[in-house]
């Protein structure tokens, strides 16, 4: 299964009582497609999968596939710290028509490398879906060893990683270790090209939302062997890559998308809107990079 180069982690629409806006997933599916996305994560980190129940993530997943399914992947992020649960909603996603599925390590119960194995592999019994693992220690309270990952890429619908723990060296030993056709994407945008350089296949991205058709010109830069123009795309969406962390993800690209005249509602508690300064900033960087027109006399463009 290739999941694409560029795969966004969606963001998930709310209304003004924060329920999903099921028909605003469909339009800005529709958008991100449209702006260079090969594939799309729902109801991934971005997605606030935490706060939205099981029906409200199956409804997700139909509506997206319905939209964009038969353009690009779909990924249905389904990964939780319990492999039974893991699993039923596994299956009722496969029910729906998703691609393939995201599976987060899991969180607050801190596994064993055995017990990360038995976790996966259990998952991976359970559906004929390709799986996308992913591995974020700062979220999760810890790491999927490279190691792990190179015996869980044994199992065949386990097919790629998402790599988040910010450790080039732990890049360089997992790519090292893994099959030559497991693809390791970068769960960070700004990483994404020196991880390509590292042999990386591409990465799953926040800033897709805001500059697709860019981050697809850095890594089709790259592939092409051009590596002096990939590397300026890269230090020129370097500002943008970081500023979009201003706040917890994804508080910051919801306000982007807002301004830039996609609005997705707000979140849902425990995450909060946006604060007054947090949206100046937003404003400013987004001028910055050419996404919000500039009216005054300073140095924003």
């Amino acid at each position: 299964m290739n999941f694409g180069r560029l795969v966004t982690a969606m963001v998930t629409p709310f209304n003004e009582r924060l329920e999903v806006d099921y028909n605003r997933a469909k339009e800005l599916a529709q958008y991100l497609v449209s702006t260079g996305s090969d594939g799309l994560v729902i109801a991934g980190t971005t997605g606030e999968s935490p706060t939205l129940t099981k029906e409200e993530k199956i409804k997700l997943f139909a509506a997206v596939v319905d939209a964009v399914g038969d353009q690009v992947p779909i990924i249905a992020g389904t990964g939780s710290n319990d492999t039974s649960s893991t699993i039923a909603l596994s299956k009722e996603a496969e029910a729906v028509g998703v691609s393939g599925l995201l599976l987060v390590g899991p969180y607050y119960n801190k596994p064993s490398q055995q017990g990360y194995y038995q976790h996966f592999s259990a998952i991976a019994k359970a559906t004929s879906l390709p799986i996308m693992l992913y591995n974020i220690p700062s979220r999760t309270g810890s790491n999927i060893q490279p190691d792990t990952v190179a015996s869980l890429a044994q199992i065949d619908n386990i097919v790629a990683t998402k790599e988040a723990a910010g450790s080039m060296d732990q890049v360089s030993e997992l790519i090292q270790k893994v099959p030559r056709d497991f693809r390791i994407y970068s769960g960070d945008d700004g990483l994404t090209l020196p991880m390509m350089a590292l042999g990386s296949y591409g990465v799953v991205s926040v800033s897709g939302h805001l500059v697709g058709q860019e981050i697809q010109r850095m890594i089709q830069s790259f592939i092409a062997g051009k590596n002096e123009e990939a590397a300026a795309i890269h230090r020129q969406l370097f500002g943008l890559f970081k500023g979009l962390f201003v706040a917890t993800n994804p508080i910051a690209v919801k306000a982007a998308l807002k301004l830039i005249g996609q609005p997705v509602g707000g979140l849902r508690l425990p995450l909060i809107d946006a604060s007054p300064e947090e949206i100046e900033f937003l404003k400013k960087l987004l001028k910055k990079h050419g996404l919000l027109e500039c009216n005054c006399n300073c140095k924003c463009s």
